[in-house]
């Protein structure tokens, strides 16, 4: 039988609070959602605590293939009444469904080996949401893998695993690499960094994004760092209509991602599909 946890004073609510505030310093992520839950499951990623609240399992039957799964998993699964499942979600709307699991950490060598390279480097980009959402977009459009660097929202913290619905599971992302020891990694491997410019930058659809590529995109407000600029092998510039000066970054990462699976896709005759 499942068991019920009906106090928010119950250890096990303070750990799920704990991880709300902050990702721990392991491997440990807080999932909140059943997508989510059942995207982890899909991934093969180690559930260790499932929480349902009561009335999501009164109301639905269709949650018994879900629970089996997770069963067969080897998930601790709880019932909790409402107001316990409030506290232990993150969320100001709570979905009924909170898990604690544990995930693979890639390092950057993860990430640069894949072939053919075609990365995304997060640079102080600080709203989880948008972190998430570009690392959806990198899912779909079949780059392999993303560096964050230091000062980039945690890909792995609650708002960027609910923004992303899953690709994190699949997408080889490094996290909380120092920006200096990256730049110097990625020209040792002889990977291009494009660095992304509202302006003065080749246009996007002259850029050669076929070949092993780093895609480098800054902080909403101040953009990309001097030294990051600087470093870059080209730079990259989204034509807009006047008076449009900038996108939102996940926006201007989505743009890029598709026109070089677009590219890669007739070089190499693979679809996406």
């Amino acid at each position: 039988m499942m068991r019920r946890i009906s106090s928010r004073q119950n250890p096990l609510v303070a750990r799920f609070r704990e991880l709300a505030r902050a990702r721990g310093s392991g491997s440990e992520i807080l999932l909140d959602g059943e997508h989510l839950v059942e995207e982890a499951v899909d991934a093969g990623v180690r559930l260790e605590t499932v929480a349902f609240a009561e009335r999501v399992l009164d109301s639905r039957a269709d949650h018994d293939n879900l629970i089996a799964r997770l069963e067969r998993a080897g998930a601790q699964l709880v019932r909790v009444p409402e107001q316990v499942l409030t506290a232990m979600s993150p969320a100001r709307q709570p979905s009924g469904i909170v898990a604690i699991a544990r995930v693979h950490a890639f390092s950057l060598d993860d990430v640069l080996n894949a072939q053919p390279p075609l990365i995304l480097m997060l640079a102080g980009i600080q709203d989880a949401g948008n972190v998430g959402a570009i690392i959806r977009t990198a899912d779909a459009c079949a780059a392999t893998g993303v560096i964050a660097t230091d000062g980039t929202a945690d890909p792995f913290g609650w708002k960027a695993l609910r923004g992303a619905m899953g690709s994190t599971f699949r997408v080889p992302t490094a996290v909380r690499q120092p920006i200096g020891a990256t730049l110097a990694r990625l020209k040792r491997s002889g990977i291009t960094l494009l660095a992304t410019s509202p302006r003065n930058g080749k246009l996007l659809d002259e850029c050669d994004l076929s070949g092993p590529v780093a895609i480098a995109l800054g902080a909403e407000g101040p953009g990309l760092s001097e030294e990051i600029a600087a470093s870059a092998d080209e730079r990259v510039t989204i034509p807009m209509r006047p008076p449009v000066e900038s996108l939102n970054v996940a926006i201007t990462a989505a743009l890029i991602l598709y026109e070089a699976s677009r590219q890669r896709a007739q070089d190499r005759h693979v679809a996406l599909r």
